[in-house]
């Protein structure tokens, strides 16, 4: 897993539940939820396609505890195992509301996730 995933654009109407599909399944230590992972990840809107966000962007990899996060990757990531890449599509009650503040509020997101550490 060293190159940035491309996301496929999603048909049909977006789900109103978390969807979680293991596109690798990773051999390491696994991701406990209210742990800390270190991650690589791409994001992007359901609707549209386009791309609001990716740790590849930067050139480098992130970690955080997951309890910090949207309520969608502290259900989604829990259970991964490192090596592994995973795609969440997370509906907006899970991710930053279904409206408010945030640029990405009322918005369906899909995110591949990368597990490097966890």
């Amino acid at each position: 897993m060293s190159e940035k995933p491309e996301i496929e654009f999603q048909e049909g109407p977006p789900p109103t539940e978390l969807v979680v599909t293991d596109l690798i399944v990773g051999d390491g230590a696994e991701a406990q939820p209210g742990g800390t992972v270190t991650v690589h990840y791409v994001g992007v809107d359901y609707e549209t396609g386009e791309q609001f966000d990716a740790s590849w962007d930067r050139g480098e990899s992130i970690s955080f505890p997951l309890r910090g996060l949207i309520q969608g990757w502290q259900d989604g990531i829990p259970g991964m195992r490192v090596g592994g890449r995973r795609q969440l599509v997370i509906p907006p009650e899970l991710a930053y509301g279904t409206s408010g503040g945030h640029r990405l509020s009322g918005r369906t997101l899909v995110f591949v996730i990368d597990l490097i550490e966890a």
